[in-house]
């Protein structure tokens, strides 16, 4: 059997995993470039959203299956980031002020017409995964927030030269995100760290975190058939009646 990774290699290991976050997808890098389209990055908005709200689903989820009150208390307040404290606002209004500035509707957001089965599919996933395993696996699959605040960055710093028909206002998540996804990977990798301590679970949290990094690659890939190949689901089969 093989030993267990020293702590600081194993937190080595779960970083590297940045080098497969969905940054480096070439849609993503289509938007970071200043190349996408109105109709593109409206897109990508809409079925973003889907995943904003089903955020806070998956973190009740998580708090549904962990015993531990010191964990809850903590773990609360990723729903509270989400769906907002009484008087403030919180990232899935902020996502809709982001919605109105790139010219789509709270309506249409809501209504969730528009999300492609892809993305649906994989964000799914993502909340059925969290629902089923124990609480310390569905927090290491948040570890995803590790690559996070470069990615925020990059659209505060970039959108308003490329993209100038955007509102600035709207861009309010991607800074409310930047201290918020700090605070939490610290929190999450803190638990992954102290809870996998063989060498088989810290190769079983690699395979999660690999999991998280893959819904969120599909997400893309998607979005990139849809709204980049124009090939967007059923584009080839008659109507139905």
């Amino acid at each position: 059997m093989s030993e267990p990774w020293p702590k600081d290699e194993f937190e080595r290991r779960l970083r590297a995993k940045g080098a497969r976050y969905h940054i480096h997808h070439p849609f993503h890098q289509m938007m970071h470039a200043g190349e996408c389209t109105r109709e593109q990055i409206q897109g990508w908005v809409i079925n973003r959203f889907y995943y904003q709200i089903s955020i806070p689903i998956k973190d009740a989820n998580l708090l549904a299956n962990c015993p531990d009150p010191d964990v809850r208390r903590e773990w609360v307040q990723r729903i509270i980031d989400h769906d907002g404290a009484p008087g403030e606002v919180g990232g899935i209004e902020a996502w809709l002020a982001l919605g109105e500035a790139v010219g789509v509707s709270r309506e249409t957001l809501w209504s969730q017409k528009q999300v492609l089965p892809g993305v649906r599919f994989a964000v799914d996933a993502y909340v059925n995964f969290v629902r089923r395993v124990p609480w310390q696996e569905a927090a290491c699959s948040s570890l995803t927030e590790l690559f996070a605040p470069e990615i925020h960055k990059q659209r505060l710093t970039g959108w308003p030269d490329h993209y100038p028909w955007i509102d600035a206002e709207g861009l309010s998540y991607f800074r409310k995100r930047l201290s918020e996804a700090r605070r939490d990977v610290e929190h999450g990798l803190d638990l992954t760290l102290a809870y996998f301590r063989t060498r088989a679970d810290q190769e079983r949290a690699l395979d999660i975190l690999q999991f998280k990094l893959d819904v969120l690659w599909a997400m893309l890939d998607a979005m990139t058939m849809a709204y980049v190949h124009h090939t967007p689901p059923y584009f080839n089969c008659d109507e139905a009646s």
